[in-house]
């Protein structure tokens, strides 16, 4: 069980998930602002995303949330 009540993030092996450290959703948001990515906690809420094979970019979720609203 993570120790942020919220997360919704599935991937239990990543050492950033926050019930692999004791420093909550900070290391998670650090590393994806390093590399210009957003948290997979954000993909989920998109609905229509069906997964974001590996390219969490700004760029591609921008993409994904302008084809959610359209539907």
């Amino acid at each position: 069980m993570s120790k942020v009540p919220f997360c919704t993030c599935p991937t239990l092996e990543c050492p950033h998930h926050p019930q692999n450290q004791n420093e909550g959703c900070t290391p998670c948001i650090e590393k994806n602002l390093r590399k210009h990515e957003i948290p997979a906690c954000f993909w989920f809420k998109i609905e229509t995303a069906g997964g974001a094979e590996g390219k969490y970019t700004f760029q591609k979720f921008a993409e994904e949330i302008m084809t959610a609203e359209d539907n």
